[in-house]
């Protein structure tokens, strides 16, 4: 398993594991990276210069500008191989190689696009989140910062506005490897779930003390639990080494996961029986039970941003 930490320095490392233990090493440095997807030795990143694409296990990279280059979401389709990238202002692209990419113009399309706004920057907005489908190619959930919750069943050749019961204020999206329809969204204003391929969803907020929520992971094992971290608000989520929050797991209801600290988790991933979190203050830790226990897989290296995991 290799792990990519994308931190607030700009930088992009790579952690392996090497003897039984893990190293991390600097694969990309200046790049101020806002998202990052691994999947076997393709790596993507979404920069505020474009997009960055490695095929080789983040050893070499090539570069593509965007007409818009300010990317922040990148996906690749667990189902037909596809690259996506969104940008500021919302714009979503998709390529085959990384270095042909074609806009998704539909989305422009969408009747509540006028309203979309971004709080901090309110004259713009962005594409937070880019969620295809692994069971079906020509399924996506596209996530705007702040507008809403899009979705396509046709490759993005036509959107759907804001699905019903979801959040408005998407931060992140994912779907169950496993089981098919089972889609979870991680909002400002709260978490949601679907159990229809993301058609409608259900508010879940049970339990959880902190509203803002930012980072999730589906538990693979078993498609109604799934991991959420939240904060009290943006300014304690986002304040890099000083950001505050907690990590919760869902089982009918939120609990919340003995992390040291009160770091805030900022990017989980869940990859062959283990969850991992990347945190504000420059760690990286495992587990294998749930949540219960952890161990550490780097620490010190700066405010984590964004983090993927690959075989």
């Amino acid at each position: 398993m290799r792990v990519f930490v994308s931190t607030r320095d700009s930088r992009l490392l790579r952690l392996e594991e090497r003897n039984g233990e893990w190293a991390a090493g600097t694969v990309l440095e200046r790049v101020s990276a806002h998202a990052v997807v691994a999947q076997d030795d393709r790596v993507l990143l979404g920069s505020s210069g474009g997009t960055y694409l490695s095929l080789d296990g983040g050893d070499s990279w090539q570069r593509a500008a965007l007409p818009e280059e300010d990317v922040f979401s990148v996906a690749i389709s667990a189902a037909d191989g596809a690259l996506y990238a969104g940008t500021e202002p919302s714009r979503l692209f998709s390529s085959r190689d990384g270095e042909r990419w074609e806009e998704l113009e539909a989305l422009q399309d969408i009747p509540s696009r006028p309203r979309w706004s971004f709080p901090p920057r309110p004259w713009t907005h962005h594409v937070r989140w880019i969620a295809p489908d692994p069971h079906r190619a020509e399924r996506l959930l596209v996530g705007i910062e702040l507008g809403g919750l899009m979705y396509s069943d046709d490759d993005g050749a036509t959107f759907t506005d804001h699905r019903p019961g979801a959040k408005r204020d998407t931060h992140s999206v994912a779907w169950h490897p496993e089981r098919e329809g089972f889609a979870y969204q991680a909002a400002g204003d709260g978490a949601a779930i679907s159990h229809d391929g993301g058609l409608t969803w259900q508010s879940a907020d049970q339990g959880r003390d902190l509203p803002y929520c930012w980072a999730l992971a589906p538990d693979l094992a078993n498609p109604e639990s799934w991991y959420v971290s939240a904060a009290s608000g943006p300014r304690e989520a986002h304040s890099g080494l000083a950001a505050r929050g907690r990590l919760y797991r869902w089982d009918d209801a939120w609990r919340p996961l003995p992390l040291r600290g009160e770091s805030m988790p900022y990017a989980l991933a869940a990859l062959d029986g283990a969850l991992i979190v990347g945190t504000s203050d420059g760690q990286v830790l495992q587990s294998r039970d749930k949540g219960e226990t952890w161990s550490h897989l780097a620490e010190g290296i700066g405010a984590v941003v964004a983090m993927s995991a690959s075989p």
